[in-house]
């Protein structure tokens, strides 16, 4: 039944794709900057916009505290029939947008201007992460509630206002409310296109182990002409560690790094192949030309399905204008891992710093700081909601749904699993050149029509499956 109310609920989407346009710059003027303060009022301003927004399409709307900004629970009512259930979620919550000269017009004052390629942009902080993301779901319920007067499942909307900060009070705002948060998978809109006209849906996201090491060898520093060549200097220690961490082959000398971690299907690798993403198409244009993983693997299996390892800053001595002879009493680096299916990350750090201390002087100390610990994500393959998703997004993009790994991470999906005990389906529209999290945010304009058209055919397809 609901595929035979498809079409009409498409022209709908296609007639009023003003009025969306105009409801999403509505949702961008609201300045909901999470990470300032300054902005809490804003925030709340942009949960009862959009909860007054979702009810006016027959949703139960309400903004719910939290120990942080505010979220928002709406729930469609069920019709009765046993019909999948899902949860969809999303974040009102933008960047700051710093630096604000960079910024071609003000952030917050929304436009459709031509891009330098000629395609249609909606330029904005958060046109893309995640409020035009998150609308293109608001939009196709809008639509089938205008055209057939009901939703074809059952769907709980799920937005929080903290997830640029590290969604620190959703995760027990999860656990306080997960009886009633209770559905059969979750939906994330918050990832990708694999280019502007290929449909994408992704299936696994890379865990995360973010680490601090800090070596210190002498109670002050140390003269370099009295004490060098007889004292020890912590950053050669630490630099000589960090610097073992990887062979010339570019694999990580961990003992223990890889175990459980397997290899793609091969038909995903096939696919993957056949992508053909080169050097020269993803690191010439941020001047560089050289893979820098491990050299026995494809570049998109370096960057989207194997584990990896960077060191995302050293501080150690004097770094002030000008010289100073000095031996450091101290230096200390922040290491992060990215991590796939099968690694836990609470062994890998363990793994990590009984790395360092076996390679400590005894005259030196080490210390370690504790951060993020993510577990990895990946779908199984054969999930029925998969299949449904990647034939809809098929049938409105006209080209084939690719299956990707993303090699970042999405920590709340882990959430789900955990918390919820819900499997993610992670549909996005981004596009690389999307500029989240930088000044002049854009989201292409087909990107916002044809994601609203992508989640009604959507929707469809997922009422159709047995519960």
């Amino acid at each position: 039944m609901p595929h035979a109310q498809l079409q009409p609920v498409l022209d709908h989407i296609d007639a009023d794709f003003d009025n969306s346009l105009a409801r999403l710059f509505a949702l961008l003027r609201i300045k909901s900057i999470s990470a300032d303060p300054a902005f809490a009022a804003d925030c709340k301003a942009a949960a009862d916009h959009l909860a007054q927004d979702i009810a006016t399409f027959g949703f139960a709307a309400e903004v719910r505290p939290t120990a942080g900004h505010p979220a928002i629970v709406a729930k469609s009512s069920g019709n009765g029939k046993a019909r999948p259930h899902v949860l969809f979620y999303g974040h009102y919550d933008v960047q700051p947008v710093d630096p604000l000269n960079l910024w071609d017009r003000p952030p917050f004052e929304p436009v459709v201007t031509d891009h330098a390629d000629g395609r249609k942009i909606i330029v904005a902080r958060g046109a893309e992460d995640d409020k035009g993301q998150l609308m293109t779901f608001v939009e196709a319920c809008r639509a089938w509630k205008s055209v057939t007067g009901a939703l074809p499942l059952d769907i709980t909307i799920l937005i929080e206002g903290e997830e640029e900060v590290g969604s620190k009070n959703f995760v027990p705002f999860l656990e306080t409310n997960k009886d009633e948060l209770k559905a059969d998978f979750a939906m994330v809109c918050d990832t990708s296109m694999w280019d502007a006209d290929t449909p994408a849906i992704t299936t696994s996201l890379r865990g995360l182990v973010y680490d601090e090491v800090k070596i210190k060898a002498a109670n002050r520093d140390l003269h370099s002409g009295m004490f060098g060549g007889g004292a020890q200097n912590p950053i050669r220690v630490l630099t000589r560690i960090l610097g073992g961490l990887f062979d010339d082959n570019g694999h990580i000398t961990i003992p223990g790094f890889y175990d459980g971690v397997k290899d793609l299907p091969p038909d995903v690798l096939a696919q993957w192949k056949q992508l053909d993403l080169t050097p020269d198409s993803f690191l010439k244009p941020i001047g560089l030309s050289i893979p820098a993983g491990e050299k026995d693997r494809l570049l998109i299996e370096q960057l989207s399905s194997r584990p990896t390892c960077d060191v995302n800053g050293i501080v150690g001595g004097y770094i002030g204008e000008g010289s100073k002879t000095v031996i450091p009493a101290e230096a200390s680096a922040k290491i992060s891992f990215r991590l796939v299916e099968g690694q836990d990350p609470a062994k890998i750090r363990k793994a990590f710093r009984d790395y360092v201390t076996a390679r400590v002087p005894a005259d030196c100390k080490v210390e370690f700081g504790d951060h993020s610990l993510a577990p990895a994500i990946a779908l199984d393959w054969n999930m029925k909601p998969l299949a449904a998703a990647r034939q809809a997004l098929t049938d409105e993009w006209g080209k084939e749904t690719l299956l990707i790994g993303s090699g970042a991470s999405i920590p709340i999906v882990a959430d789900f699993k955990k918390t919820l005990g819900l499997d993610s389906l992670l549909v996005g529209f981004g596009l690389d050149d999307d500029n989240i999290h930088s000044p002049n945010e854009k989201y292409d304009l087909k990107s916002f029509h044809k994601g609203i058209r992508s989640w009604a055919r959507i929707l469809a397809s997922l009422a159709e499956l047995p519960r």
